[in-house]
């Protein structure tokens, strides 16, 4: 297994990851076609970074982080978003390696801060990402949708 930047050609396998884990989570419709566009467009920012897991050629995880302005420390810091490890795949420490090599790409920016969105619900991906050094905020996320 190998750890290594996205690029174009994984976006299908990309988007049935990210089906895979937009079908567990009650904020996200599973949608192909809007999956792969978000995806074409984090691989077209330039401070964006996407890696994947890959085995035998084919992806089996993800992890995205983007950059962000924080006031409140004064550094840009990652937003860490769409960490997935296919269900076959799990228990081999391929999240691990990705959020580990994430880690290390947000040390090379200078990033003062990471952060993510995890499913209060989902104990297991709180442990995990806690083993990390990630904490619980008190501050709750919200979106609105616009158009």
């Amino acid at each position: 297994m190998i750890v290594r930047r996205a690029n174009y050609k994984d976006i299908p396998e990309m988007s049935s990851l990210l089906s895979e884990l937009f079908a567990i989570e009650d904020d996200f419709t599973v949608d192909a076609e809007k999956q792969s566009r978000g995806l074409k467009l984090l691989l077209d920012t330039p401070n964006a970074v996407v890696l994947v897991a890959e085995e035998d050629e084919c992806v089996i995880g993800m992890v995205s982080m983007q950059s962000l302005v924080s006031t409140a420390i004064g550094e840009n810091v990652g937003l860490i978003e769409d960490m997935i490890v296919t269900q076959a795949h799990r228990g081999k420490r391929i999240g691990s390696s990705l959020l580990e090599a994430l880690i290390a790409e947000s040390a090379k920016k200078n990033y003062g801060r990471l952060s993510l969105g995890a499913d209060n619900r989902n104990s297991g991906a709180i442990a995990f990402y806690q083993k990390y050094g990630f904490t619980t905020s008190h501050m709750g996320l919200m979106y609105r949708v616009n158009g």
